[in-house]
């Protein structure tokens, strides 16, 4: 990994890229994926690691945006799309033995200082355009250091890496096992998930991470009960709301592995809260409380603390907040103040000071005067036991302005009633108004790269 680490740091001096110019990453979890994006960060310059699903019209608005010098794109990626990208230098995998070849190779790599970008990671913004985090070596030093602590990390752990890399939950666990000398299994099968687990019990993988769409499935469309996992010492979860009563299944399912959960931004590099296996089930539905180094505050309007099941935002201050939106003034003003970051996320908060995710602000329906949480109504179907997923978005209504439409991925192949007891199911549950007028049922829920 150092050899071909240094091979790429010295192919994009080669091709002319000096300290602090952007280079776009992409490629599926690989050896490739980690010497790039490694070989980038040791020439001092900035990787921009995307999907490599990416359209060509995003990749064309990620491009311009950030002045890109080149492309570095794993072996078999039609590259032929982004040969009229202006100025932009396709690296190919099989290009980097050549180029490093013709380098020099007693020049000494720049010096790179904490508050020096890294990486800019794209992620859904407001306006409908992606958005630039722009995270910094020192972002990450702090990150990675405070999420080895919590998670007790040694060169001993190895990891079943589903999520990809691009992604700043996927970036985590890279960071993190390398610093300690420890190991990543790629595995990019999920989709046939007993593949997954045969995987992990092959490897003797000491953990697993994974987003709540990854749980579900497991928990539900694979035979995860009847399996023993002597060497699984513990469970990551973030990336979304898990349901308590699959958080529930899971502590069942494996009785001996310590499941954390977690919650996180990308614009705080990857991970902000945690709750300590010890704290369940007694906090269950917690996403419990700062990581070291992180003080995490639940706020009202005025900005003073709420009080215990008082309802605010979540506000951050540590040395993983990063240094706001790429080229975007305005929208980083409005969520990065004052040093500390405006999650976006409303919560409550406990006598302890656990804290307990409401809903994002943008995420609550106006039903009829009444305000209810998307997430309120899923957690509510989850509970029929029917389902392995479910999503409520708000929809037009003449009489109550919004009403909930509700999508939803059954358990089983048997369909027959399934709209009708989901109905009634929820009748006994809540009130008119906040029944789905609508329920669409699916295979599986539209999902992006990282799930």
């Amino acid at each position: 990994l150092q050899r071909r680490m240094d091979a790429i740091a010295h192919s994009v001096r080669v091709i002319g890229c000096r300290k602090g110019d952007r280079i776009l990453l992409l490629g599926d979890n690989s050896f490739f994926w980690i010497s790039a994006y490694l070989g980038i960060l040791r020439a001092g310059m900035v990787c921009v690691p995307l999907s490599d699903s990416i359209s060509s019209g995003e990749l064309n608005y990620v491009q311009q945006t950030t002045e890109a010098r080149a492309i570095f794109a794993e072996k078999g990626l039609p590259t032929s799309q982004w040969a009229g990208q202006a100025q932009v230098r396709i690296v190919s995998e099989s290009d980097i033995e050549g180029l490093a070849a013709a380098g020099p190779t007693g020049e000494p790599f720049p010096q790179t200082e904490p508050d020096d970008l890294a990486s800019l990671m794209f992620t859904s913004g407001s306006t409908g355009k992606p958005r630039g985090v722009m995270v910094s070596h020192g972002n990450i030093i702090a990150n990675t250091e405070s999420i080895i602590e919590y998670l007790r990390l040694t060169k001993r752990d190895r990891i079943l890496a589903v999520l990809p890399f691009h992604y700043c939950f996927g970036a985590s666990l890279l960071h993190t096992h390398l610093r300690v000398g420890g190991s990543l299994v790629i595995e990019p099968r999920f989709m046939y998930p007993e593949v997954t687990l045969q995987r992990m019990l092959d490897t003797a993988c000491t953990g697993f991470a994974g987003v709540p769409s990854h749980f579900q499935i497991i928990l539900h469309k694979s035979s995860l009960r009847a399996r023993n996992f002597p060497h699984l010492r513990y469970l990551q979860q973030a990336g979304g709301h898990l349901p308590s009563a699959a958080i529930r299944e899971l502590c069942a399912a494996l009785p001996t592995t310590q499941i954390s959960i977690m919650y996180g931004q990308t614009e705080a590099t990857a991970r902000l809260s945690y709750l300590p296996p010890e704290c369940l089930p007694a906090k269950i539905g917690s996403i419990g409380r700062g990581i070291p180094g992180v003080k995490l505050r639940v706020v009202d309007e005025a900005g003073g603390l709420v009080r215990p099941a008082g309802i605010g935002e979540i506000v951050v201050r540590g040395a993983n907040v990063t240094h706001g939106y790429w080229h975007a003034p305005e929208e980083t003003a409005e969520s990065f103040r004052d040093g500390e970051l405006r999650t976006g996320d409303l919560a409550t908060v406990d006598e302890d000071g656990f804290i307990y995710i409401v809903d994002r602000a943008k995420n609550f329906l106006k039903c009829g005067g009444h305000r209810v949480s998307c997430r309120r109504l899923e957690e509510e179907l989850l509970a029929s036991g029917e389902l392995v997923e479910a999503s409520v978005v708000a929809v037009s209504d003449e009489i109550l302005g919004e009403a909930p439409k509700a999508f939803v991925v059954p358990c089983s192949q048997e369909q027959d009633g399934l709209k009708e007891r989901l109905t009634s199911f929820l009748r006994s549950r809540l009130p008119p108004q906040f029944i789905p007028r609508q329920i669409m049922v699916l295979s599986e829920l539209p999902k992006n790269s990282a799930g």
